[in-house]
């Protein structure tokens, strides 16, 4: 495993691969909202003037946004949107199937640099980028995460 420390070279993204499950199914130029937030609860005690306690309290994840991705021919990206609406989602009895996903950045030499794993992820956004043929760019994908969270995943080598 390379070590990017102070002394070593500065990883570049250069793609993002999305699976489902272990499963690639997509990849993607642009990610937004891979963060965490965590509330502070306050608590003055009594006596104590001096500072009020500042605790940790409940964990918040951001929607996560995917954009620009690339139009595949494999369907299992759009199977997975289709399993939180529609007949598919009636056939699960309207119950919410989430399941486990991976973000992985890749370098332009196609190197795996790092890994997260997301928890609990369900799609409630897709849309396919604007069609025209006067552009001259490709068609893309973009989709919305709703998830419990993240952590790292190993990537062993």
């Amino acid at each position: 495993m390379s070590d990017f420390g102070l002394a070593g070279e500065i990883p570049v993204a250069s793609r993002f691969i999305f699976e489902i499950d272990g499963v690639d199914v997509a990849t993607f130029n642009e990610i937004e909202g891979m963060e965490m937030r965590v509330e502070v609860v306050t608590l003055s005690e009594g006596g104590q003037n001096g500072f009020v306690h500042q605790l940790p309290g409940r964990a918040s994840w951001p929607t996560l946004i995917m954009r620009k991705g690339t139009i595949s021919n494999d369907d299992a990206l759009w199977k997975w949107v289709n399993t939180t609406t529609g007949e598919q989602f009636g056939a699960n009895d309207n119950k919410l199937e989430r399941k486990t996903a991976a973000i992985t950045v890749m370098s332009s030499t196609n190197q795996r640099l790092r890994a997260w794993e997301l928890l609990g992820a369900w799609p409630c956004y897709w849309k396919l980028s604007t069609m025209s043929v006067n552009a001259n760019e490709p068609i893309g994908e973009e989709i919305h995460i709703k998830h419990h969270g993240f952590k790292a995943k190993n990537l062993a080598t």
